[in-house]
């Protein structure tokens, strides 16, 4: 048969993909209201208690699953490729992350807030959470080249784009006339805020320990990565 390869792994992703979303980005358009009703901290524990398991099954069933399907093109012989796809990935992660920034209101310790930002990270994209997640994407089709992941990394950056039109909602929501202002001297594409000269990049503000704590977390988890391809492949799903 012609789609012998487009096995129940690849719509299995998909779903998996669509309920994070649905979950993930439906909290977030409900966190105005939850935190009336429950308060900021226990809200963010209810957040966590979601999307945090929900990740992990995606994790691991991508990891199991990654070469199912067709194998549409194989780089993985190409010199340079390797380091390519690790370097692209360390800058995927310097993207996906800058909400390190408030780990104790991640953990709840604080209490969490909604930050209108206009610095680091933010003078290159709005967004940079898509943007990681596009380059993350980006390397991992290079490396594996399947058809399940063209169907993880079109799932991915689907509910990343859409997060772009939500979070833009919210953050016009709860701050109005400021966040226009934002809007106006920023850019969802990097660097085009930039190049257009609404923005300016200021070296310095990357000078923070945060930054080095992702930068120690990318060398943390290529050491970990084995370590993870082989538990997650020792689970029998």
């Amino acid at each position: 048969m012609v789609f012998d390869w487009l096995n129940l792994s690849h719509f299995i992703m998909f779903g998996l993909l669509l309920g994070f979303a649905v979950a993930h980005s439906g909290l977030a358009a409900l966190r105005p209201r939850g935190e009336k009703l429950m308060g900021a901290r226990l809200y963010r524990v209810l957040f966590a208690l979601v999307s945090i398991p929900s990740a992990v099954v995606l994790i691991v069933f991508f990891i199991q699953h990654r070469y199912d399907g067709l194998r549409l093109w194989n780089l993985q012989g190409i010199p340079g490729m390797e380091s390519t796809v690790w370097i692209l990935s360390a800058v995927s992660f310097l993207f996906l992350y800058p909400a390190t920034f408030n780990l104790l209101e991640i953990a709840a310790i604080q209490k969490p807030q909604v930050h209108l930002y206009e610095t680091g990270i933010i003078r290159i994209t709005r967004h940079p959470q898509m943007v990681g997640q596009v380059i993350w994407c980006l390397a991992h089709l290079l490396w594996i080249g399947t058809s399940f992941m063209v169907v993880t990394s079109a799932g991915l950056i689907l509910h990343h784009l859409f997060a772009v039109w939500h979070g833009d909602r919210r953050w016009r929501a709860r701050y109005g006339e400021s966040f226009e202002i934002l809007k106006s001297r920023t850019s969802v594409i990097p660097f085009l805020a930039i190049l257009q000269g609404r923005q300016t990049l200021e070296w310095r503000e990357f000078l923070r320990p945060a930054y080095l704590g992702i930068a120690l977390f990318v060398l943390l988890f290529w050491w970990a990565h084995p370590i993870i391809i082989r538990a997650s492949g020792s689970i029998g799903w």
